[in-house]
């Protein structure tokens, strides 16, 4: 037999949709940024390595590149309002 002492266990509370959203996007522009400046960055080193007698000038580039991006990614994401994007090469 149950004890009166015990205590029911307390259901969690579940996160609102738009907050879980938002959590979505901005994890999505977090890892796209991350991603796409790395990727900027390499490019940038491999040009100035084979192009641009190792000058650093390609490295910064590319690496603004990819950040720019990913920033205007983000933020129509985020203007948008109403979903996450699921694929951004299939717009």
């Amino acid at each position: 037999m149950a004890d009166s002492s015990e205590t029911r266990p307390v259901a969690r509370a579940t996160k609102p949709v738009s907050e879980a959203l938002l959590n979505e996007k901005w994890d999505r522009a977090i890892s796209s940024m991350i991603i796409k400046s790395s990727l900027g960055l390499s490019f940038g080193v491999v040009f100035s390595v084979l192009l641009f007698k190792r000058r650093a000038w390609p490295a910064w580039v590319g690496l603004g590149f990819g950040a720019g991006r990913a920033w205007e990614e983000a933020d129509a994401s985020f203007r948008r309002g109403d979903s996450p994007i699921r694929d951004a090469l299939r717009r």
